[in-house]
């Protein structure tokens, strides 16, 4: 068994991904391959493109780097040609004739092949076995009940503790690359997959980014990749500045900002109530006594199926806008495909555009490479707290 109890723990976002994979990648840099005789995590859960790059590390996580590299160089094989090709047809008819398929716009079978073929999932269960993952859990929503599916391959010995929220139901499997499709399968770009007798959509609909999975499966620390991009708080009583006048909101900016709602937004809101019970659990266990802080973890356990720990986090959000990425590089988008000319059109006329839709499927090696250096530099930014959270 691992005797790290370390959690990553990846959101969605789409082709923000890539950013995720170069925060990792600088933490892999940061820690020194030789320094360390197994991987950083033993715990990875995932949503959306989340469970996509947490899959793939869990596979390598034999590997004390997780095989990172080849995951970033997946990141810059993509091509709008290929993985954002616009078929509407496929959403006016079921998709192929395909019965364990719903309806896109995109052409999904680009992306399933790399999903499919490229993660060696046999490699993944040998890890679990073995107990170099202790566990991999992907979130998935189900479409017609919609509670949101914790598919878990959880490690002999270990344990995966449910939840007592309806909203939320685990499901322990061997994770294959349907379950990683489903939770990565955004509404109308990519088709609903069916397992067993449902159809199952994009996790982070209702489960953006799986804290809870993490900390039910025995972590002890988390690392958190955020997506979102956070600017500096401001204060209390300050007044915001007023925004420029303009026009009635495009369809492609309302679409952005609810998927930003949707897909990114809630992780700050977790992040702040995990940090909240952090300092109410300092103050229990310095003023409570021993039996009256028994009490209060009984009750935790009872209403929560969990007692509560204390959790050391590593949380990190991309220094960068990533909307303002996406515009200067879809910008310079030749216009020779129709998903070239559709997404450089929409990044010139910027009156009519919001960045963050082209941001979830914007996906183009070019663009990949820029998220990437930009996670590397975020990592290597914060080399002093990476050494000190892993020591």
């Amino acid at each position: 068994m691992s005797g790290e109890r370390t959690a990553l723990v990846l959101s969605g976002g789409g082709a923000r991904g890539a950013y995720e994979a170069g925060v990792v990648s600088g933490i892999v840099d940061v820690l020194g391959q030789g320094r360390r005789e197994q991987a950083p995590f033993s715990i990875f859960t995932g949503t959306s493109v989340g469970a996509i790059n947490a899959t793939w590390l869990a596979a390598h996580a034999d590997r004390t780097d997780m095989n990172v590299q080849g995951l970033a160089e997946h990141w810059q094989s993509l091509t709008l040609t290929e993985h954002l090709r616009f078929t509407p047809g496929r959403f006016l008819r079921a998709t192929a004739g395909n019965q364990e398929l719903g309806r896109s716009l995109v052409d999904y079978r680009a992306l399933e092949r790399l999903v499919r073929d490229q993660i060696p999932y046999s490699r993944l269960h040998d890890n679990v076995q073995k107990g170099v993952v202790d566990a991999l859990v992907v979130a998935a929503l189900n479409i017609s009940t919609a509670r949101t599916t914790m598919f878990a391959e959880v490690a002999p010995g270990r344990d995966f503790i449910p939840s007592r929220d309806p909203r939320r139901v685990r499901r322990l499997t061997q994770i294959g690359w349907n379950h990683v499709l489903a939770s990565a399968a955004i509404p109308l770009v990519f088709p609903a997959r069916r397992i067993g007798s449902g159809f199952y959509c994009d996790g982070s609909i209702r489960f953006n980014t799986p804290l809870a999975p993490a900390i039910r499966a025995g972590a002890e620390r988390l690392v958190v990749v955020s997506a979102l991009h956070r600017e500096e708080d401001r204060p209390p009583d300050s007044v915001p500045p007023a925004p420029r006048a303009v026009a009635y909101p495009s369809p492609m900016f309302l679409m952005g900002k609810v998927l930003n709602a949707l897909l990114l937004d809630p992780v700050n809101y977790d992040l702040n109530v995990l940090q909240r019970f952090n300092r109410v659990w300092e103050v229990l266990e310095e003023t409570s006594t021993s039996e009256d802080l028994a009490r209060v973890v009984q009750v935790l356990r009872d209403t929560r199926g969990l007692e509560y720990k204390r959790l050391q986090t590593l949380v990190f959000h991309p220094s960068e806008d990533i909307g303002e990425i996406t515009t200067r590089y879809a910008r310079t988008l030749p216009m020779r495909s129709l998903s070239g000319a559709l997404v450089a059109l929409s990044a010139r006329i910027r009156d009519q555009f919001e960045a963050d839709l082209l941001s979830f499927i914007l996906f183009d090696a070019g663009f990949a490479r820029e998220l990437l250096a930009l996670g590397r530099r975020d990592a290597h930014r914060r080399a002093d707290e990476i050494i000190s959270f892993f020591a």
